[in-house]
């Protein structure tokens, strides 16, 4: 999601029902503006020193090679993607896919959204990356035009066996709007031991929870990040008894 800080974005009535029943990170923090190096740091472990939203060709790597390296299915979906992941329009915005950025390449796993209903139904990638749209991200558009479209989507993602089957969910923005670049950041599974996390988090920490997650090396700065396990922990569930 895009461009809100904490208040702002929690503002919105269904964004405000994940944070009471699930898990929100209240001190979680973007790592720098504008969009682009967030993304980055989410999927790479670096900013590379990039500092405005334009294309750069960064050597071959992050998030998604490491997946493909370790053979885990992975999927990225682009909401408006129509025309190949370079080119901008329709909503979509090249600055929001950081998957093209390594190697300057468009891997195949990254798709259009319009294939997600059919996956869904279907076999759900092992590790899945959602961009919404400018406008249902919120970058063009009001809150409440982000928190209706996440109103819809979220509800089919938690209704699937992947995320019921010892699945996570996280949703969080890229860059907040105060100056200490807050962010709302959404932690959501089945039967949170901690509903609120008061440590200091960023997207740094984000990577480092996914790569410890799924078994994977840290990459850049996630290696020295701490990951956001409190918010990852579940309830204990009571052991059933057998008298003998």
């Amino acid at each position: 999601m895009e461009n809100r800080s904490y208040d702002q974005a929690i503002a919105g009535r269904y964004i405000a029902q994940l944070a009471a029943q699930y898990g929100v990170a209240t001190n979680y923090h973007g790592v720098s503006h504008p969009s682009l190096p967030n993304y980055l740091a989410m999927t790479s472990g670096s900013t590379w020193g990039i500092a405005d939203d334009g294309f750069h060709n960064l050597p071959a790597g992050g998030l998604g090679a490491q997946l493909t390296a370790a053979g885990i299915d992975w999927r990225a979906y682009m909401e408006g993607m129509t025309n190949g992941c370079f080119r901008n329009g329709n909503g979509y915005a090249l600055k929001h896919n950081p998957f093209a950025y390594y190697g300057s390449t468009c891997p195949p796993q990254v798709v259009p959204l319009s294939q997600f209903a059919h996956d869904l139904a279907g076999s759900v990638p092992r590790f899945v990356w959602i961009t919404p749209n400018l406008c249902h991200d919120g970058h063009d558009c009001s809150t409440a035009t982000a928190d209706s479209w996440l109103a819809q989507t979220v509800p089919a993602i938690l209704a699937t066996p992947a995320w019921q089957d010892n699945g996570v969910l996280f949703i969080t923005w890229d860059e907040g709007e105060d100056s200490a670049n807050s962010v709302l950041t959404l932690v959501i599974h089945q039967d949170p031991r901690n509903h609120t996390s008061t440590r200091a988090y960023d997207h740094y920490s984000l990577l480092a929870s996914i790569e410890d997650r799924l078994g994977l090396r840290r990459l850049g700065s996630a290696a020295q990040a701490v990951a956001m396990t409190d918010l990852l922990e579940r309830t204990p569930q009571p052991r059933l008894r057998t008298d003998s």
